[in-house]
């Protein structure tokens, strides 16, 4: 697509208040595929004034209006999901049959759910002599990562407005045109003007101002932990909510019973996926020692099917990042099994496949998100020391469990400090809530419990 030279402003492409631009660079062939405003902080104030004056309006649509606006917007996504799939392909890098499959498929269906559920959800209800109200909590400022570009668009946009509030929206200045094409399916969806708004930008600039804005409700971010702590101490001054999706470092346990081919080839692809840019990645792959030897073997073979399979990490920045951390396994005394320091081609962005056996605990690859396709493989000596080490880290967000008998992973699974577990492989679920323990973040995202994020409750007593 076409980058946009303005900023989507109350229900038009308008020009930004400055001349700074944020170049897109294609991170195969390191060349640049656009340019877009590098919005400053009166084009935020601008995007948050017109969120604002559209909120009363919004908010009195009945459910069924805003239901139709999203059942339209998720009908012109789903028209446009092979020029979704490209233009995730050109900015991120992923291989354009796992675009198709996930980047576009999964906030289509995201955007149906809400659709669904801005139709049948119980905004009143009577308890006692009280008739309580969920009302819309205001204007959303939200702030959205590069790694799944548009469904952490949807998971963000398609709640608030489900719930009657407006939106300012900043991207990733990675990935920016996939924003604009969406500003431009919610223009083609009918959506008021106002009700979302669009502002390119960089972090400490835009998110900044967004986040900090006295105008702003609520800010929903997902990002680094380190970031999420700033946005929750400036939320937390101003008294506003903050909603928070963070780091991860998530374990897959495989119990002795479990199916070992099975749980470590799906295990491998999960980290794999999207060239390990994910934050519920299972990175930590814990094993009974007596099975360990196998599951090395095992995994190193699967990983290797993945060579010319994965496609780059978004950015320079990031491969040197995730390269520092297999430097850093090796240093600490990890085993490389399968790839390695070093970069598989001469021009972009790309990553070994890499996989550490003898992993320790405490090594910092062990504890430490790396956000690429990098595995850590530990052993344990019984369930309990299973248990002890995969929730030995600050994060929380996800996991997997494998079992012979559902029973006993389940029970397993319920011990864990964690937000999401997959049982023996268990598929994604759009209407499921995600999020975190402990440092991976406050709140849910997806199906109705990411819808009462944006709600806040009123209660009448008669």
């Amino acid at each position: 697509m076409k980058a946009h030279d303005g900023i989507y402003l109350d229900g038009a492409w308008r020009p930004a208040s400055g001349q700074d631009v944020i170049e897109v660079v294609d991170p195969v062939d390191e060349q640049v595929i656009g340019r877009v405003p590098a919005a400053g902080a009166d084009d935020v104030d601008a995007a948050v004034r017109a969120a604002r004056a559209a909120l009363p309006r919004w908010a009195a649509t009945p459910p069924a209006g805003r239901a139709a606006r999203l059942a339209a917007l998720r009908d012109v996504l789903t028209a446009r999901k092979d020029e979704i799939a490209e233009t995730v392909t050109a900015e991120l890098g992923s291989p354009l049959a796992f675009s198709q499959a996930v980047h576009a498929a999964v906030p289509i269906a995201v955007a149906a759910s809400y659709a669904e559920l801005a139709a049948s959800h119980a905004f009143e209800e009577k308890i006692g002599n009280s008739t309580v109200f969920h009302e819309p909590i205001g204007v959303v400022g939200a702030i959205t990562p590069w790694n799944y570009p548009l469904h952490q668009i949807v998971a963000k946009v398609a709640p608030a407005l489900a719930a009657g509030c407006t939106v300012v929206l900043k991207p990733a200045e990675d990935t920016p045109l996939t924003a604009q094409l969406f500003a431009e399916a919610v223009h083609e969806a009918g959506v008021p003007a106002g009700v979302f708004n669009l502002v390119t930008g960089l972090g400490p600039v835009a998110g900044q101002a967004l986040a900090e804005h006295p105008g702003v409700d609520l800010v929903s971010f997902t990002g680094s932990t380190a970031v999420g702590r700033r946005i929750a101490a400036t939320a937390g001054a101003a008294v506003k909510k903050a909603a928070l999706e963070l780091g991860g470092k998530s374990a897959n346990v495989i119990l002795p019973s479990a199916d070992l081919a099975r749980a470590v080839n799906v295990g491998v692809a999960n980290v794999m996926s999207n060239s390990g840019q994910t934050c519920s990645a299972w990175t930590r792959m814990l094993v009974h020692r007596d099975r360990y030897d196998e599951a090395v073997a095992l995994a190193a073979a699967a990983a290797a099917k993945y060579a010319d399979r994965i496609g780059p990490v978004v950015n320079a920045r990031q491969r040197d990042r995730v390269r520092g951390y297999i430097d850093q396994g090796v240093a600490e005394g990890a085993r490389l099994v399968a790839g390695g320091p070093g970069s598989p081609r001469e021009q972009g962005y790309f990553v070994r496949p890499t996989v550490f056996a003898d992993v320790t605990p405490d090594m910092t690859i062990a504890q430490e998100e790396i956000f690429g396709p990098v595995l850590c493989l530990l052993r344990y000596e019984d369930e309990e020391d299973a248990l002890r080490i995969a929730n030995g880290t600050v994060y929380g967000l996800a996991g997997a469990v494998w079992a012979g008998d559902e029973a006993e992973a389940v029970a397993f699974a319920r011990r864990m400090d964690t937000g999401q577990v997959d049982i023996n492989g268990g598929r994604f679920n759009p209407l499921a809530p995600f999020g975190g323990y402990k440092q991976s973040g406050v709140g849910r995202e997806l199906g109705a419990h990411g819808l009462a994020e944006y709600l806040q409750t009123k209660s009448l007593q008669f």
